[in-house]
């Protein structure tokens, strides 16, 4: 998360009435008679002038003096909102609601409202930082129509895990399905956190949705997330029981077979066709295994599986053992 250490944007549309609680509370008690309440009257009859400036030193002097309630510490966290201030803002109040919680509520208003305006006003940053700090007071707290703005800015930010939970809003909170870019960006992030079976799902659905001129980079993905899948499951096919066995390898075929139908990644085809033959012969069917270690040789272009390839093909067709052998293995 990038924070920057000044953030001040323009709050005059602040309702009015959210320090009148405040006032209020000091007539009925909420600071302690024992201190000195100069400061406190002062900062409030400039805060009531729209004297910003003033009104925090003045609160900001209270507590110096000695005022510890939490009512005065929020009186800073207010002043500081409606100065725009979001990183101070925060602070203070989750200074004040840890004491009092009580004052939860005001804090989420003022923080989210805060959000709110960095949103309009593009700074990515701020409203980030806002919403953070509310989430923190109250974890869950509905973010509105700011979750895609949310999501896209941990994006940018290769935040991935964190942009997910608010991709996840946007993509509910849509009116119709039809948002590509979205469903591409859900892919990206879930292939960045290393979930492969997730960004594999959002990825084939978004070239579902789109050209096929368009669909090229998104490709590259399901090719590279089909084969890391694959892999797993044909060295978990080793381990398992055979009935076990032939379920992991007939979805890995699948995968497989998606890799080399998108010819992406290039420098994985000679690897893919050779483990499409590794899976094939796992499952029996030997002349399309063979035919998979044939293709190979027309895609390996450094030459690396090769003679790995040929001894495989040789294997099959020439193999260990009587005819009758060779033939209860394939089918």
């Amino acid at each position: 998360m990038f924070i920057r250490s000044s953030m001040t944007l323009k709050t005059n549309s602040i309702p009015g009435f959210l320090i009148a609680g405040f006032v209020i509370c000091v007539g009925v008690g909420c600071v302690p008679q024992d201190i000195e309440m100069g400061a406190v009257q002062r900062g409030d009859e400039a805060f009531a002038q729209a004297n910003y400036e003033e009104a925090l030193a003045e609160y900001r002097l209270a507590i110096r003096q000695g005022a510890d309630d939490p009512y005065v510490t929020a009186r800073v966290a207010h002043t500081y909102a409606r100065m725009g201030r979001v990183d101070d803002a925060g602070a203070y109040y989750a200074d004040a609601a840890a004491r009092d919680p009580d004052l939860i509520d005001q804090a989420i208003s003022d923080l989210m409202h805060l959000a709110m305006i960095a949103r309009d006003e593009n700074d990515s940053f701020a409203m980030a930082t806002a919403v953070e700090s509310a989430l923190q007071l109250r974890p869950g707290v509905g973010v509105g129509g700011m979750s895609l703005s949310l999501a896209r800015h941990y994006y940018r930010s290769g935040e991935y895990g964190r942009a997910l939970p608010f991709y996840q809003m946007a993509l509910t909170d849509a009116v119709d399905d039809s948002q590509p870019d979205v469903v591409f960006e859900v892919g990206v992030a879930h292939d960045e956190i290393g979930d492969c079976e997730n960004a594999l799902l959002f990825f084939e659905r978004f070239v579902a949705m789109v050209r096929p001129w368009e669909r090229s980079e998104a490709e590259w993905h399901i090719g590279k997330c089909a084969h890391t899948i694959a892999k797993g499951l044909l060295d978990q096919a080793l381990e398992e029981d055979s009935q076990q066995m032939q379920a992991e390898l007939e979805r890995a075929l699948k995968l497989v077979n998606r890799v080399v139908e998108v010819g992406q990644p290039q420098t994985i085809q000679a690897q893919a066709l050779f483990e499409k033959g590794e899976i094939l012969d796992g499952l029996g069917r030997c002349q399309e295994a063979m035919d998979a270690y044939s293709q190979v040789r027309f895609v390996d272009q450094a030459g690396t599986l090769l003679a790995l390839a040929q001894d495989r093909f040789d294997e099959i067709r020439f193999g260990q053992g009587s005819e009758q052998v060779r033939a209860s293995r394939c089918r």
